[in-house]
């Protein structure tokens, strides 16, 4: 059995460097906006997924995963935890090869199908947080 941790190695050293941050908006206040340009700093493209599909830092918004039209690598959400199950799915579909709930973001059985559909999957951690521990 894998722990956690090493998903969390796995994703940001080796799934690839495309990441669609969903409820990233333009709203500089929100922990999307700040832990989206963490990513850019560490070499990650972000691909900003929020209804309003606003440009992000450089990078043109869609409203939703399934417009974005081109591949990613992981899904980083962060939305409420009642809705990031959804997104999991979402992202199953969209074939991407890892999903990131964010702190706070957690549900279960939306980690276990992401799992059991070969996903690698962490939950209620930041990528912001994680990168700078891997150097």
């Amino acid at each position: 059995m894998q722990s956690e941790t090493d998903s969390v190695r796995r994703i940001l050293n080796d799934l690839g460097d495309t990441w669609a941050v969903v409820g990233l908006s333009s709203n500089e206040r929100r922990a999307a906006y700040g832990v989206a340009r963490v990513l850019q700093h560490y070499g990650k493209r972000i691909v900003p997924v929020h209804p309003k599909a606003e440009t992000v830092h450089g990078e043109p918004g869609y409203p939703s995963l399934d417009a974005v039209p081109f591949d990613v690598d992981v899904v980083d959400v962060f939305v409420n935890s009642t809705l990031a199950g959804s997104v999991a799915d979402q992202a199953v579909a969209k074939g991407a090869r890892a999903v990131w709930f964010q702190l706070g973001v957690v549900d279960e059985e939306a980690y276990e199908r992401t799992r059991a559909a070969g996903l690698e999957m962490v939950m209620d951690r930041c990528p912001a947080i994680e990168l700078p521990l891997l150097d």
